[in-house]
């Protein structure tokens, strides 16, 4: 009978060779996991927030149900003098055709929300696509404007998805602030949750006919304001070229 001594510098380079193969062959959203785990991925990702030295935000509210308190949510943000942006699914500019034109005859932002509210990172890229076409001919046709950003419902995205909006012209754009209005939180809640977590170049996120939106909003714009922050639309924020966007999602200017 031999016995074999296998030294451990020799067992623990072993491993690691085998962790190499292993990460190199599994694939995460179309990058490998040694990308991700090395550092090096090639996963896409949209704009959560902005880097920028300003005291600057952008607000955003997401329509994809109902809509008895939009008017609402415009007269306030009219009344603060700040701008916002409004992501619109298509079968809601299909439901609302009126209050979709009043966002915009307002001069408040419109960006793509899709067309049917689907998990678009369950799509195909052509079907991904169509979605997205579908919902700009929509808005184009009953907005007269012609929109430069796109939000993924569900913020549920891949790498297709952000090539998709890209070859329509459009950048993805997520958030780093949810106020999690939809869930029922109170005014107060949604408040404080937003401004515990807001800074320079953050995106909030809202939607159009969440519970407690109208105090909230309220609340919200009344607290950034005093704590001086310049609220606007989401094209107001982000830099529109000569940028970078890291793996985290923070878009930087060159």
């Amino acid at each position: 009978m031999h016995f074999y001594v296998v030294k451990s510098k020799t067992i623990k380079l072993f491993v690691a060779l085998v962790l190499v193969m292993v990460l190199l062959a599994v694939s995460v959203d179309g990058a490998t996991s040694a990308q991700v785990y090395f550092g090096y991925s090639t996963r896409m990702v949209p704009i959560y927030s902005v880097e920028t030295e300003n005291k600057q935000v952008a607000i955003s509210f997401d329509a994809a149900w109902g809509a008895d308190k939009t008017q609402g949510i415009i007269d306030i943000l009219k009344e603060y003098k700040v701008g916002a942006t409004f992501f619109l699914v298509g079968f809601w500019v299909d439901d609302y055709p009126e209050m979709a034109k009043k966002i915009a005859e307002e001069g408040f932002e419109i960006g793509s929300h899709s067309n049917t509210h689907p998990d678009m990172a369950k799509l195909s890229k052509k079907t991904q696509k169509s979605e997205i076409e579908a919902s700009l001919k929509k808005i184009e046709q009953t907005c007269n404007v012609k929109p430069k950003l796109f939000r993924a419902p569900f913020g549920s995205y891949n790498n297709n998805l952000i090539e998709s909006a890209k070859e329509l012209g459009l950048k993805t754009i997520q958030w780093d602030v949810d106020s999690l209005d939809w869930k029922g939180l109170s005014a107060s809640e949604i408040s404080k949750r937003v401004m515990a977590k807001v800074k320079n170049g953050s995106i909030i996120l809202m939607h159009n006919n969440s519970d407690n939106i109208l105090d909230a909003l309220r609340l919200v714009l009344n607290r950034l304001q005093v704590s001086g922050y310049k609220v606007g639309a989401i094209s107001d924020l982000v830099y529109d070229k000569d940028y970078e966007i890291d793996r985290n999602g923070v878009q930087h200017k060159n």
